[in-house]
């Protein structure tokens, strides 16, 4: 899952300051990350294809508990689920979930989204969006441009 935001940050602190001077508070670009609306967004890719991109107000193993089951259902017995090891993933309700439904999840190496596939279509489609001639200005009109 991702999160999208109406504000056009695209996730990239930057700092800026001269070659050989050290970093500096001054130097900081500060942005509101999610205060203008955002959304939460579930996908998954395989070898075989993707899944329907679903769009939530708020993410919550509540709201990824139907679309994750049958996904594994379809894949079969060879299927592993690849997430990361953000906070949610880890938790207990979440690794309880899993187990209870049978589903491998992956070993992930903590930090490291590069080596996710699906974190590069996330970047992809931010950068669409937010590259849009007219940009979303509400989070109905966000969730609408994600699913297009």
């Amino acid at each position: 899952e991702s999160r999208f935001t109406l504000s056009t940050c695209d996730r990239r602190d930057r700092v800026w300051r001269r070659c050989g001077e050290r970093s500096a508070a001054c130097n900081i670009l500060q942005h509101d990350r999610f205060g203008s609306g955002s959304v939460m967004v579930w996908g998954g890719i395989s070898l075989e294809g993707r899944t329907a991109l679903y769009v939530f107000a708020r993410g919550s193993l509540t709201a990824i508990r139907p679309l994750v089951r049958p996904y594994a259902s379809a894949v079969g017995p060879g299927f592993l689920l690849m997430q990361d090891n953000a906070r949610p993933h880890v938790a207990g309700v979440c690794q309880q979930f899993l187990q209870d439904e049978g589903i491998d999840a992956m070993d992930w190496p903590a930090c490291s989204p590069d080596l996710n596939p699906i974190e590069h279509i996330w970047d992809i489609m931010s950068r669409s969006i937010h590259q849009r001639h007219v940009a979303p200005q509400t989070v109905q009109e966000l969730a609408d441009a994600l699913v297009q």
